[in-house]
This record gives structure tokens, sequence and C-alpha cells, in this order.
């Protein structure tokens, strides 16, 4: 079994730049103000999503009740210095005008319950983009399950956002999830296969960004993986510089996923700084810790961000 703990140092990781992404005006404007003048301010991005209640549940805040209240998470994203809050439009509209201009915001489109099965993954349209412009965001997202049974109906949505968000002039940030019973049947969701492909998918129907889930190898599961895929052990930082260079010419994410302990979240930031992400999108790995150690984990993320800063 190849190890899934790396030894990281901060090293010189080079990203696409805005001309290579071939930002229109808009886009590079608003991708400055993430990237150039809140958070890190060094070319990364630190972002705190707080859409979680609709796709899990109100289940994710009985670690710290506090968090339920969105007000506490817009505090936390200012007094942590993050790069901006990510949330979907019945909280932005209720919360951001009470921190517009202190908090970048980024406006999910769309969003989906976790009670149907993986199996009929779908998130329908929730806002659009002319409401993330009336909102005053800076950017959109948007969720697509790759290999879900309903993938031609979430591509062809996912062009629409696309489109306006080209007309507009708003980067587009596309969360790509493998979803559904035939990745399962090739390796699992969270396979090299699976989170490559996905990768892929995102850049290839234009996102500028991509979050995505770390790959996992799992020795058991290698013979249902498509070639060459099943003879390719990796440890966590190999895997995601893979799956950074199939993203191509498109920015990357690392999803922090359920809440780890203090050392296993430090380590998952750094192995995806030095394998090229631009930077973090952790939920549950902040806001599920209390107000305390949820600053301090923030601090420590700043420390972590200082070692990757990239010119624009």
């Amino acid at each position: 079994m190849v190890s899934t703990v790396t030894t990281v140092t901060p090293a010189v990781v080079v990203r696409p730049t805005f001309d290579d992404l071939n930002l229109s005006t808009g886009k590079r404007t608003r991708l400055h103000k993430f990237m150039y003048e809140h958070g890190p301010a060094n070319g990364t991005l630190m972002m705190l999503p707080i859409d979680q209640g609709l796709e899990h549940g109100p289940v994710d805040f009985f670690d710290n009740p506090a968090a339920i209240d969105t007000d506490w998470i817009y505090r936390l994203a200012i007094a942590g210095n993050f790069s901006g809050i990510a949330l979907q439009i019945g909280l932005a509209e209720k919360y951001q005008r009470q921190y517009a201009g202190r908090v970048p915001l980024l406006l999910k489109v769309n969003g989906k319950t976790n009670i149907p099965p993986d199996d009929e993954a779908f998130s329908p349209l929730t806002s659009s983009v002319e409401d993330a412009i009336r909102l005053g965001a800076d950017a959109v997202g948007y969720t697509l399950y790759v290999g879900s049974p309903s993938q031609d109906v979430d591509i062809a949505q996912c062009n629409e956002v696309r489109r306006e968000c080209g007309r507009y002039g708003m980067p587009l940030v596309v969360w790509s999830y493998p979803r559904g019973s035939a990745v399962k049947a090739k390796g699992g969701i969270d396979s090299l296969y699976a989170v490559d492909y996905a990768a892929r998918v995102a850049c290839e129907i234009g996102a500028d960004i991509i979050k995505l889930n770390e790959p996992v190898w799992k020795p058991d599961d290698a013979a249902k993986l498509p070639k060459p895929y099943d003879t390719m052990p990796f440890d966590d930082l190999e895997g995601l510089r893979k799956v950074v260079k199939s993203a191509g010419r498109s920015l990357v994410l690392v999803s922090g996923g359920s809440k780890l302990d203090d050392e296993d979240t430090i380590h998952k930031a750094d192995v995806a700084m030095a394998a090229g992400c631009v930077g973090l999108i952790f939920g549950r790995n902040m806001w599920q810790r209390k107000w305390d150690a949820a600053l301090a984990m923030a601090s420590r993320m700043h420390d972590v961000m200082k070692g990757y800063g990239q010119a624009q």
C-alpha cells in the first residue's frame, strides 16, 4: 500500500496566470479582489464555503451550533481574513448587505439535498448570474456531477451559466464531483481516475476555477480502475499534481471535506498548495470549530499560504 502521508516543504509553484486563463477585463477585475485584495492577498485563495446547509442539512451544525447563524460565519470570514465566502442566494440576500465590500461573495447558483441517492445526482438552479451581479458577487459557483445519469442535462445547464458568466465578466467556479453507480463501479468517486476525469471535464467546459476533492489510492479497488490508473499507485502529493495537470489552464481549489484534526487539516492544505493548487475552500474544517479554534486554524492556513504566493 502506498502511504497517503507526504512531508511537504514550501516550494516555488507555478500556476496559470490571468493571461494564461485568457480572462476578460471583468473576470480579471473580480478575481483580483479575491486573490490580491483579500485573504492572503498574494495570488492564492482561502475561501470559506457555507453551502452545506442545503447539501447536507442542519446536521453539519451540531458540532458547533453557533455556526448555524450565518452572521457568525461572516464574522469568521472577516476576523480570519478569508479571501471570500461562498453560499446560496437565500443566505446572501439576508446577510451580504451588512458585509458588502468587506467580504467578497461567491454565489452558488445551483444545489440539491442529499436525500435522493447519488446515482440520481443533479443540482437544479437556485439562482442566476444576474442575481450574483445584483448582490455584488465577484464569482459564481456551479456544482457539476461528472458520471451521473443526469450529466447531459447538467452539462447543458452549466453551459448556460457559463455563457451568462462570459456575458457579464463573472468568473465561473465549478464544483466538479464524480458521482453515480458507473463511477463507483470503476474504482469509486475519490479514485484518481474519477477526480482526474472530473478535473478535465470542468476545464473543457469552461471553468475558470475548479473545486475538487483530493484523490485517494485504495489498493483493494485498484482492479476496478480503468487502465492505466489500475497500475498507478500514488501518494497524496502525486495524486493532486496529476489532477492539477489535467485541469490545464484552469485554477484548482481543494475541498476540505469532513472535519479533520488540526494537523491533518494543515497537512491537507500544505499538500494542496505544493501540488500547484491556487488555494483551499475549507468549510467544515473551519466553522465546525469553536470561535477561538477556528481563528487559530485560519491563522495557520495563512502561514501555509505565505509560502506559495505568486505575482500577477
